[in-house]
């Protein structure tokens, strides 16, 4: 007789509700990054070779944490918790589909 396996459905809507909460937090994150690290254009003095360059280098690693770092783990966040719910609704159809034989 083969062995049944059982899916605890209530575990994994408690992981898609806590990685949706983490994608909610994942706003400060990403406000900070945008926002808080904002360097105007005189903030590094004037009239100097090397402002421009860091100024320059400010706003392409500012660019780089938005779009390679806070941006990449946001997607995995969404798709898995994404996948997760899918995988929790087909467990709870074929629940369904099992009840009504």
């Amino acid at each position: 007789m083969g062995k049944e396996y059982g899916v605890d459905l209530d575990a994994l809507d408690q992981v898609v509700k806590e990685l949706n909460q983490v994608l909610k937090d994942m706003g400060g994150p990403k406000d900070k990054a945008k926002n808080q690290t904002f360097l105007s254009d005189g903030a590094l003095g004037k009239g100097f070779e090397e402002r421009d360059r860091m100024h320059n280098a400010h706003n392409q690693m500012k660019d780089y944490i938005e779009r390679n770092v806070v941006k990449l783990i946001e997607d995995m966040i969404d798709d898995f918790g994404k996948k997760s719910k899918q995988t929790k609704d087909a467990y709870e159809d074929a629940e369904h589909d099992n009840s009504m034989k």
